[in-house]
């Protein structure tokens, strides 16, 4: 599943952005809530700023200003109207619907679950100013204190100078078909910019020579966002999605910065990392290890069913598994067994007239024990998604044959692979089960 837990390159999480600032942070809400510490500097001191901090950070990238920036100061009332038309023009309704019945296919959110009402609720108490590569203007936020301006503007601003340089929309929807290459470019767009921001605010250190940053980052960020409703009543998925970008973005980015600095670190927009693993772990880019691809062929099981319309095909990434295995397991589960991911492939279908879904996976782990441990573990998912699920006579300790109220269940190890279809017609069931064991 893409990032959609935030319009993309747009919205900044404004207590990353705080994170090392040693100025205290009183957060305010969308519907107002605690006052500022100190008011918001004047308009002109705000644009002004703006090309300061753009000048300081074309020197610390080494990325040439080929345009004047574009800028504007913007309240609360324009930054949620921003982000509900650039939703509109990121997305097609279909677009989102894919995005939307994934969620909740897998899951992760109930069937009442409206995402684009979510997504504007869940920025717009977030947004501490933007750059917006659509219209190619820097967006400042008037109630952001003065003192916090220089760092918003650091990590707003190097998205300027990556747009002027790579063109930011074209970099991050380059491979459209492919949700888990997409996410991780969207980590090097964020990692870079948060690298480029905490290379602002340590001035002369060395990023490189320090210990990770991003366990820092992450614990810094979970105890602000803590004030924010929006963020902390939403699903672990959302969650971790939403910050990953950030915390392992800097992390990919420190390790990067040890192999050229920030001369050699252009590379990683030239030729991106295409899984998030690469993110996770950065020796596997740096060092050019390359990583196996999955396909997985549509099972006539489903195709041939008149009701059930294919909505999509795709890669959930080793992200995608951690955020899932986190939100209806535990941390501790999927950090055990998230990084033995190597490979994924899934296909999505809807049935139209009840809105049920059909949903069939195919994972490649590490070893034939990492493939056991995901199957039990997505054998509690199952149970836990479908309370009703029961198990049959023909199940083993490799294979899950069930049926829950929307359709049979099948879970098969074999090997290294993890496989499995929900939401399967009764009558396909055998046909199912013969798809993937031939896989």
């Amino acid at each position: 599943m893409k990032l959609l837990t935030r319009p993309r390159l747009l919205a900044a999480l404004v207590t990353l952005e705080l994170a090392f600032s040693a100025t205290p942070f009183v957060p305010v809400g969308p519907a107002g809530g605690a006052a500022l510490a100190q008011s918001p500097a004047d308009s002109q001191a705000l644009l002004s700023a703006a090309d300061s901090v753009l000048q300081e950070i074309s020197q610390i990238t080494g990325w040439p200003i080929r345009s004047p920036l574009k800028k504007q100061v913007v309240g609360r009332a324009e930054v949620q109207q921003y982000l509900t038309e650039n939703l509109r023009q990121e997305y097609t309704p279909r677009e989102l619907h894919v995005q939307e019945a994934t969620l909740k296919a897998f899951g992760l959110v109930k069937p009442a679950f409206d995402l684009g009402r979510f997504l504007i609720t869940f920025y717009t108490e977030q947004a501490a100013g933007f750059y917006d590569p659509h219209r190619k203007t820097m967006c400042i936020a008037d109630w952001v204190s003065a003192d916090m301006q220089g760092i918003v503007l650091a990590h707003e601003l190097t998205h300027a100078l990556q747009d002027q340089n790579f063109d930011l929309d074209k970099f991050v929807h380059a491979d459209r078909g492919n949700d888990d290459a997409t996410n991780a470019r969207q980590a090097v767009a964020e990692g870079y910019a948060t690298a480029a921001m905490m290379q602002h605010l340590v001035g002369d250190v060395d990023l490189a020579a320090l210990p990770s940053l991003a366990p820092l980052l992450e614990s810094v960020v979970h105890q602000q966002m803590g004030e924010f409703p929006a963020f902390s009543s939403a699903p672990y998925f959302f969650r971790f999605q939403a910050l990953f970008p950030y915390t392992a973005g800097m992390g990919f980015m420190q390790a990067g910065l040890k192999h050229g600095g920030w001369k050699g670190l252009k590379q990683v927009f030239v030729n991106p990392p295409m899984t998030t693993k690469e993110i996770f772990e950065p020796q596997l880019y740096f060092e050019h290890k390359p990583l196996p691809a999955l396909t997985l062929p549509s099972p006539e099981a489903l195709s041939n069913i008149p009701h059930l319309e294919k909505l999509d095909e795709n890669t959930m990434g080793q992200m995608g598994y951690y955020s899932l295995l986190g939100q209806f397991l535990s941390e501790e589960e999927t950090k055990s067994v998230s990084s033995g991911w190597v490979a994924d492939r899934y296909i999505l279908y809807e049935d139209n007239s009840t809105h049920r879904y059909a949903l069939v996976g195919r994972t490649r782990w590490s070893s034939p024990e990492t493939a056991a441990a995901f199957c039990s573990d997505y054998h509690t998912l199952l149970s836990r998604k479908y309370p009703d699920l029961t198990s049959e006579r023909q199940s083993t300790t490799d294979l899950l044959l069930g049926s829950a109220a929307n359709g049979r269940v099948v879970l098969l190890q074999k090997s290294d692979q993890c496989l499995w279809a929900e939401g399967v017609p009764p009558a396909q069931a055998e046909k199912m089960l013969s798809y993937l064991r031939a896989l």
